[in-house]
């Protein structure tokens, strides 16, 4: 059974390699590769909501059957609200959306719940988190992203890291069981600085799939994590 705080709150680390490092050409193989990993992270992009284009659900169906993984997919996309319940029908475990995209993000995050997908939204740097405090319960992970989305490889944002102290403050304080979610520039040394913030769900890009080793990339990240988780 998985440790709970004083609120409930399950305590845990969570490592999900981002595809968007890996080497497209040999999906099959990098998925092998990270199969001590907690979820694989999928970036699908439609070069509207963000400039660049990765791939849309074929892709994802393909990768679905082939991971050895659940599937936790990133949609930065317009017009989720049509369509984020696809994916979730693929058998995806986890389907986050964009809060600035979505027309009704409680109505889809209950969509998406009833599928039988974890229901998840994004947030840019820039969108304040205080509007969600009051929706906790109606999503399952909230994830701040600590880059601009749209590609791979951007710095760690440290400014984005106030506002996901005040989300985890507040989940803390309503007992909400809702993860915790970052996405940008996470490696060893940033890992820190969000689990210090109260981020318990970690995107690693090139940190894993760029490493020798991903088994010990993923276990030194976990590590980090655990050593400063909050």
């Amino acid at each position: 059974m998985p440790t709970t705080d004083q609120t409930g709150r399950e305590v845990g680390i969570r490592i999900n390699p981002s595809v968007l490092a890996a080497d497209f050409v040999n999906m099959q193989a990098e998925l092998a590769r990270i199969a001590t990993a907690d979820f694989v992270h999928v970036d699908v992009m439609d070069n509207h909501f963000v400039p660049n284009l990765t791939f849309g659900r074929q892709m994802v169906e393909r990768i679905q059957a082939t991971s050895p993984v659940p599937l936790d997919v990133h949609l930065m996309i317009s017009d989720p609200d049509r369509w984020a319940p696809g994916y979730a029908e693929l058998g995806a475990a986890s389907v986050t959306f964009h809060l600035e995209a979505a027309t009704e993000p409680v109505a889809l995050a209950r969509r998406l719940r009833s599928i039988g997908a974890r229901a998840g939204v994004a947030v840019k740097p820039a969108t304040p988190v205080d509007g969600l405090f009051d929706l906790l319960d109606d999503f399952d992970q909230i994830l701040v992203m600590t880059v601009e989305p749209g590609f791979g490889g951007q710095s760690f944002m440290p400014e984005t890291m106030p506002k996901l102290r005040r989300l985890a403050d507040e989940a803390r304080r309503r007992g909400s069981s809702v993860w915790l979610q970052v996405d940008g520039g996470i490696g060893e040394s940033t890992i820190a600085q969000a689990a210090e913030a109260g981020a318990d769900t970690f995107v690693a890009g090139s940190a894993v799939f760029g490493a020798d080793d991903p088994t010990n990339a993923i276990a030194g990240l976990r590590a980090a994590a655990k050593q400063h988780r909050v």
